[in-house]
This record gives structure tokens, sequence and C-alpha cells, in this order.
């Protein structure tokens, strides 16, 4: 049987070690991870292996050569113009391949049973079988849900947090029948998982799930590549050492000598030729290569020490990464998760903070503190993206340098002299973090056209008018008053795809921008007209005549934010009475205590007055609190009814759409008009996308994330949603109190509980096996339906915090109330117990 290692991998996330390395060549225990897998493939009797190559080729072709030194038969297969996927460059190897072959990343420690899974292959009949596992958190793979048979019947390629339906992923290793291959083109970029399986699965071929038992590690990034390194050593997969074990848990290379007043805890393994210095102390789990020398009295506490090292004396390491050729000097000290890249040299009594990376072949002086990574000066974040962008604490974040890297992140993933548009909130620190945005799209020579200090629904309705590829819009965060929110658009004004957030987290990442020449920088210019575009769109999908005849009185507390500085000019415009309160602009968000406060006494004005309603207009002119002529608040899932109900009635039989959480009242609603409703994920892109995409919705949205009126623009619009409410309490002729009383009474209650991130995947799956599929409804997290009381409940994972929140809905008060305790006892449980699996699972012995 043949073996196809798939070794073209660049392995960006795990620079600066590969800078000069493929990612299958970096080391574990001492020898390259493409090593570890020819011996795992020995093991099982599979002796020939085709290796798939497109980065920096020749390291692992003068590594293996033909194999005969390994104990295998080596043929290499080279991506020379482009690389063609992992499905794309097996199919150009098809003639290589007559019969039933495995597939296996190049990536990957593993020590999974292949024969078994290769038996259960045949036994199965099986076209295709994937090897899956089991993982904590798997947000980063591919999940798959296979039926009773282990027939896979689901894919989800790297789902967010709410879309995680079970803990069993794909690990890249496919057992495959050669006539699977026919469905892929030739010389086209194809992947396995995005492209070929799907198709298997649409074909009806027959594909199964082969779950494994054992160890696997994706080393996808540093903090896997050093957790797979320290759980070698402990034996925690099945691994051949290179070395001797001088004593248990010791494994020492030839020629290498050791001071008899040395320390050495296990496990540890020390190379071929290394010296290590009297009265130096080693703490067990660390790795040290060939050729290296230690001096006297240094402190090594699980380093990773690559070939070649020189470490002087009284030099400190801690749980980082050394690689090939560097040099760490007399007293230098290099903190956890610290990677110091080959070539590199750090200075005497000069300091690597924790998580700094240094670039190949650079210099760190003498007494240097390195707070930030060499080249480009900034730490890497493990995600940038959150729920609708990226967000972080005013100016400890989310900082001037941050937000230039971010700049040209988003710039380099457009082309060089396209136009974006800038927009903010009033406040100063909105104003910094613009201007440094700013600065970073202009060096990877990107033109900003920048609106200023404008509301978002502004900044949104103006973009497919300014033939502009983009967008972003900074204000302080609608929910924490210390945040800063950056929020990206596409051309239309939708906030964009996970897939642009992933490409702009790569150029992040790998920190390697566009750099435009002199003559390429971008240029800015001020944009004065975009109230007066946004005001045209804004009349021409209002009735004009019903809003200027209006008897209606209304008060509006704007919050002292900058959508103050923009309808008022509108309602006044159309003649509107509106009685305008806190329309200054000032610097500082007021928290949410202070917009509690400035509702009661909305209500108290609106009362006073005997005004028509009262609206409080806040996240930066995206959403709303109405007050009805009583002065109560109308808010959360009551306005979300409410609005439905008054849309439906002026556009009978239109298309409705709300996220899968909104109360059923929707439902209810719509049925009185003949309308259809559309649930989709509960984000803000995935609302916008649905209004966008479905030519008959009329209104989008939530009481909580605010509402969508597509034919304006795409995006939350609170100003307009005001004068529409004008327009439409004069044409119903009702008041909102009467339209509250009308909608129909539906229970609906939410609670969050905390769940670890490790754990939201396993929960998912529990609650997935644990119900009927008839019940189930997969949207965004899983929601389960009990027919026979016309109710549901929804668990539903939170997209940026450890939580699951919790959502019943039932014509029946006791029910919701009954269900919401069931099922948070049933996830406090689940949790407890995963917990306590996890504590066992971590628990090390060094």
């Amino acid at each position: 049987m043949r073996a196809v290692l798939m070794a073209g991998g660049s392995g960006t996330r795990l620079r600066p070690l590969t800078c000069d390395l493929p990612k299958p060549m970096v080391p574990i225990l001492n020898r390259p991870i493409a090593e570890h897998i020819i011996n795992l493939l020995k093991r099982h009797h599979i002796r020939e292996v085709i290796a798939t190559l497109h980065y920096l080729p020749d390291v692992m072709r003068d590594y293996f050569q033909d194999g005969s030194e390994f104990g295998v038969q080596m043929t290499y297969a080279v991506e020379e113009d482009q690389p063609l996927g992992t499905a794309g460059c097996v199919k150009n190897i098809v003639e290589l391949l007559d019969g039933t072959f495995l597939v296996i990343s190049g990536d990957s420690i593993t020590d999974f049973d292949l024969t078994a899974a290769i038996q259960f292959h045949k036994r199965k009949q099986s076209k295709a079988t994937l090897i899956l596992t089991r993982v904590p958190n798997p947000i980063e793979f591919g999940v798959v849900i296979t039926d009773e048979n282990y027939r896979i019947r689901r894919f989800l390629e790297k789902p967010s947090s709410s879309e995680i339906f079970s803990d069993t992923v794909n690990t890249g290793i496919y057992i495959l029948e050669p006539e699977v291959l026919e469905y892929l083109p030739f010389d086209e970029e194809a992947d396995f998982s995005r492209d070929l399986f799907p198709l298997l699965l649409e074909k009806d071929e027959p594909m199964y799930g082969y779950i494994a038992d054992g160890y696997w590690c994706d080393v996808g990034n540093l903090d896997a590549y050093r957790e797979a390194q320290y759980d070698g050593l402990l034996r925690k997969v099945k691994l051949t050492f290179p070395y001797t074990e001088r004593s248990p848990g010791l494994w020492v290379g030839e020629n290498t000598y050791i001071d008899p007043s040395a320390h050495i805890e296990t496990p540890t393994i020390i190379g071929d030729n290394c010296r290590i210095g009297a009265r130096v102390q080693i703490e067990g789990g660390t790795s040290i290569g060939d050729n290296v020398t230690v001096g006297a009295d240094a402190d090594l506490k699980r380093p990773i020490v690559w070939n070649g090292v020189m470490i002087g004396e009284e030099v400190h390491l801690r749980a980082c990464v050394i690689a090939r050729g560097a040099r760490v000097d007399r007293r230098g000290h290099v903190l956890e998760g610290a990677v110091v890249g080959p070539l590199s040299s750090i200075g005497e009594e000069a300091q690597v903070s924790p998580n700094v990376r240094v670039w190949p072949s650079k210099s760190v002086e003498a007494g240097a503190t390195l707070n930030t990574n060499l080249i480009w000066g900034y730490t890497a974040h493990r995600n940038l993206f959150g729920q609708r962008g990226v967000s972080g604490l005013a100016n400890v974040d989310i900082i001037p340098e941050f937000a230039v890297k971010l700049g040209a992140a988003y710039g380099s993933t457009l082309k060089s002299g396209s136009h974006v548009t800038v927009s903010r909130d009033q406040r100063p620190i909105a104003r910094m973090v613009s201007r440094s945005l700013i600065a970073g799209l202009m060096s990877v020579g990107v033109n900003v056209q920048n609106l200023e200090a404008t509301s978002i629904p502004v900044a949104r309705s103006v973009m497919p008018t300014m033939n502009v590829a983009g967008g972003i819009h900074v204000r302080v965060h609608p929910e924490r008053s210390d945040h800063i929110l950056i929020e990206f658009f596409d051309r239309k004004g939708i906030n964009i795809s996970k897939g642009i957030e992933k490409k702009i987290e790569g150029a992040f990442f790998k920190e390697d921008f566009r750099r435009a020449q002199v003559h390429e920088i971008g240029n800015v210019v001020i944009v004065n007209h975009a109230i007066d575009l946004y005001s045209r769109g804004f009349e021409k999908h209002l009735n004009l005549q019903a809003v200027h005849h209006s008897s209606s009185k209304v008060v509006i507390d704007y919050a002292y934010a900058v959508s103050g500085a923009v309808l008022p000019q509108l309602l006044a415009k159309f003649g509107c009475d509106a009685v305008v309160l806190n329309a200054s602009l000032t610097q500082t968000a007021p928290t949410i205590a202070d917009r509690e406060g400035l509702l009661n006494q909305l209500g108290h004005v609106v009362e006073a007055l005997k005004a028509t309603f009262g609206v409080q207009v806040s996240a930066n002119g995206e959403q709303l609190v109405l007050v009805d002529e009583t002065g109560s608040p109308i808010r959360g899932e009551t306005l979300t009814a409410l609005m439905v109900d008054m849309i439906l009635t002026s556009n009978p039989r239109g298309t409705i759409v709300v996220p899968v959480h909104a109360s059923s009242a929707v439902e209810l609603i719509a049925r009185r008009h003949d309308g259809k409703v559309i649930r989709t994920k509960a984000n803000p892109t995935a609302l916008m996308e649905a209004c966008h995409t479905n030519p008959s919705t009329v209104l989008g949205g939530s009481g909580e994330m605010g509402f969508i009126f597509p034919q304006l623009h795409p995006g939350f619009d609170a100003m307009f949603c005001i004068a529409k409410l004008i327009e439409m309490l004069t044409l119903q002729e009702r008041t909102l109190a009467q339209i509250r009383a009308d909608c129909p009474r539906i229970s609906h209650k939410t609670y969050s509980v905390r769940c670890p991130w490790t754990v939201k995947g396993a929960l998912m799956r529990h609650l997935v096996e644990s119900h009927a599929v008839e019940t189930l409804e997969l949207i965004d997290g899983v929601k389960i339906f009990n027919h026979s009381h016309d109710s549901w409940v929804l668990i539903l994972p939170d997209a940026g915090e450890p939580l699951v929140h919790i959502y019943a809905n039932s014509h029946d008060r006791g029910w919701v109330d009954e269900t919401l305790r069931e099922y948070r006892l049933r996830v406090q449980e689940f949790v407890y117990q995963e917990q306590g699996v996890e504590e066992i699972k971590m628990e090390r012995v060094y």
C-alpha cells in the first residue's frame, strides 16, 4: 500500500521557525515531524511514500533522498508554479496510485493505529474513509458528523463557536480508492474537505469516518508545537527516540559531555556532540538538539533548543524555542513562549519578553529588553476578530501601533490603488485609532475616502455610490465604554465575511505586508457630502407626505452620540415636531447605567409632553429603545414583535429576517399578514447578507441588534427607523401601546451559563446526540423543538466569551421556566464532568 505525504505547507503560523524550513521539517524530539510520520507508516507496513512538495522542496529531498536510509522508498512530486491544494496535488499524481492509498498530513504528530483504520475501510467497502478524532476545542478544525454506522453525513470547516455541533474532527488522514479522484480536474486547485468530500457526499458515495484512539496533535501554531514536544517527552505519544536512554526519562546522544555537577531532571533529551557545563540546572521537559553548548550555571526550564545553538553562562531559558544556530550570550533571558529565529543572537544580559518572536539572523544588543517582535514591533494575537469586528481595551489592547499594523494587513488583502472609506464616532480615542488605520492603509498603497466623524448608517449607505473596495468604522464599543470596536465593510456596506476576516488575520499574523514605493503611497480625501447622499436615500424610501402632515410629537434622546448631529437636520427638513434631548457631542461615552438613567428621564418627558412616542438612539445610530405614550420602554423581543407587526401591516406578504434566537411571536405575526420569516445565525453579518440576498425582505434584525431596511442600505439604522415609525403610525392610525397590546403573548426568556472554550464542542455534540434528529435545528447552536407544546429551547455558544446562552420560548410560561432550569442544570453538570476529566488529563509528572 502507498502513502501520500502532504508536505507542501509553508507553516506561516510557525514563523520564524519556518522562514527557512518547510513545516514538516520542523523538529520534534530532534527529528523532523515528517520523519516521525514515516516511522509511523513503517510500523504499519507502508513503505512506499510519495511526498508532495511546494515550499522549499529541496530541504526535504536533501534530507530523505530516496528514503532507503529510513527504511522506505521515497518519491517526490513538486508543485512548481502554484499550490494545487490538498486534493489537487494528489490528483496530479493519480498515475502513481493504482490501488487503495493513504493520505497523511505532514504537519501532525500522531500514533493512530493505521492498520485498524485500513481494515475498517475495507470492511465498510468505503470509497473514502476519514480518520477522525475528538478534541476539546474544534474551532480550528473541520468538524465531521457521522451516523450510527459511522457513515459521514455532514461537514463543517473551521466552525465559529456558535456553529460547533460536534467535537469529532478531521485529522487530515484519509484512506481513499483511486476512483474518487475522477471527480477532480487536472491542474486545478482543489481541497479534500472543501471540494472533494462534499461532492462525494452529494453523489452518495460510501464515505465513512473512523474515530481513532490514540494521540493526535495538529502542529499548526507555536503553542501546539511546544505542546507536541512536551507530550513526546512524556511518552503521551508513541515516538521513536533517536538516542540511548541512559537512565529512566533521560536520553543522551553520542559524544556528549555532561559536567558531573550539572543537575538534570527528567524527562529530558540531549543530542549528539553536546557540552553541558558546570552547575547547569535542567528542568524536566527540556529538549536539546545536536551540537549544542550550554555554559556554566545556565538555568534551563523546559526550553526547546535546536541544533547548533550556543547558550552562554548564567543564561535563563523559560519554555521558549531557540532555533538552529542561534546564540544567547552570558546572563541573557528568553522567557515563556518566546521564539528566537535561526542564526539570531541575544546579547549579554538582554531579555526577550514572553511570547516575543525574533526573526532569523537578527541581533538584540547587550542589555536590551525586547518587548515586541523584532521586525514589526508588535506581539501577535491568536484571534483578531470577534462577533462583529476587532475590539479591545482602548489604548491598552487597541493602540496606535496595533492599528497601523491592522490597517496595513487589511490593505494588503486589497489591490494596490484601491479606495476604502474610513469613518468614526466623535471620541478622541476613535480619532486616534482611525488615523493610525489610515497610516497603515496608505503604507500599502491604498487610498482613503475619509468620512471623519459620522454615524454608522451614513457610512454604510454611501459606500455603494463611491466605488470603494471596502470600509472601516471605528467607535467606542456600544456595550463596553472602555473598549474600542473596529468594523470592516465590503463594497456594499455589509460586514465582511468570515473568509475575508481570515485573510486579514493571515496578513496580520504573517507580518508580511506589501510595501508601497514612495510614488505609490495612498492618498487621503475628506468626503463632505456623505450626509447629503444619505439624506437623498432617506427621502426616497419614506412617504414624505405622511411624515410632513403627521400630527406626531416625538421626543428623541441622542445620548450625546454622533447621530445627534445628523438626524435633527433630516427631521427638521421633513417638518417633524421633534423634541431633542442630549444632542450635544461629548468626548466620553455614557455607560449602560448612564443610558438607563437617560431612558428613565425620557419616559417622564414623553408623559409630561403627551408625546406620541419617545426613542433613545444608541450604538452610533444603529440601535434604539422606544418609549410609548405612557412613558413605558419597549425593547428586546417586544420591540422586535412591534416592528414586525407595523412593517407587515404596511407591506403584507413581505419577508422578515430575524436571528435564530428571536421569539416565535415573529412567525405568529407573519401568519396574520401572509408574510414569510427567515432565521439566520445570531450575528450581524448573517442578518445583513440574508436581507441583501432575499429581494422581498422588508425588515431585518431585532430589538437587541437594531433594524435593517434593505431598500435603503444593508446595515442597521435607528435614524431611518424613527422616521419610518412616524410614517407608519400616521398611516395606520394606531398608538404604540395599542400595537403592543395586539402582539401575541409569548414567554421568551434567556439564561447564560459559564462554559470553557475547551468544553463547548463536546457539549454541542452531547446535545445533538441526546435528542432525536427530527427535533433539532442547527442554524446556529442547537435548537430543540417540543412540537406538542409548539415550544423550543436553544443552546447557543457565545462567540467571544466562555459562555453558552440558553433561550426558552413557549406560550406556556411554566414550561419556559422549567425548561430553562432543566437545561441550565444539564449544561452545568456536563461542564463539571468534562472539566474533571480534563484536569486528570492535564496532570504532568516531571
